[in-house]
């Protein structure tokens, strides 16, 4: 194998795992996003939550069972 030969492969794998490292970072990014957008909409679900049972109570405050019992 010629010098010129292996040069050439190289730079074509190179290129290949440019390309590799673009796409994986896109999808991280992506991702990232995602986790993101998750986490901030768990937060207001915690927040609502925590509201409602400041308006409403627990519901396990008066201590009986539940009606299926």
């Amino acid at each position: 194998m010629s010098l010129e030969t292996r040069i050439n492969d190289l730079e074509t794998r190179l290129a290949f795992q440019d390309d590799t490292i673009q796409a994986l970072n896109d999808v991280l990014v992506a991702q990232q996003r995602v986790v993101e957008r998750l986490q901030m909409q768990l937060e207001a679900l915690a927040k609502r939550q925590e509201e409602l049972i400041e308006e409403f109570g627990s519901v396990d405050d008066d201590g009986a069972p539940p009606p299926h019992y």
